[in-house]
């Protein structure tokens, strides 16, 4: 299997380690939303997965004008940011005539890609490492 060049996570902590450095202190929500993020092993992914951080890595080309666009984190679960923070990209679902359920949502902070299958309701960030 190849692993994309990317750095091991260490888990939900990172994203609340991010914020710590990014905004200088966490709020409850803050705290709330790390705490509410799960941790998935790169190697669960589903196949599509691989490929869209693949095109995430290359910068594109996306298969779906949307992909690439600014994820505004409305459901509150992702560790909160100033606008612009996040970005979704499809992962494609085989047999959908839709774009589908599933995307992976990229922050800032190095290596920051969470991965969700039920359009935003949850996230996983994603670990290299494992």
């Amino acid at each position: 299997m190849r692993f994309p060049p990317r750095a091991t996570r260490i888990g939900a902590a990172a994203a609340l380690l991010s914020a710590l450095l990014v905004g200088g202190t966490v709020s409850a929500t803050t705290a709330d939303a790390a705490a509410s993020v799960g941790s998935i092993c790169y190697s669960d992914l589903p196949s599509q997965a691989y490929d869209t951080l693949d095109l995430i890595d290359q910068g594109g080309p996306f298969p779906y004008s949307q992909d690439g666009v600014v994820f505004s984190n409305r459901e509150g679960v992702l560790p909160k940011h100033s606008s612009g923070y996040y970005h979704e990209y499809t992962v494609k679902t085989p047999g959908s005539s839709t774009r589908g359920a599933r995307r992976i949502v990229t922050g800032k902070a190095d290596q920051e890609d969470y991965y969700t299958s039920d359009h935003y309701a949850t996230f996983d960030l994603i670990d290299f490492g494992c």
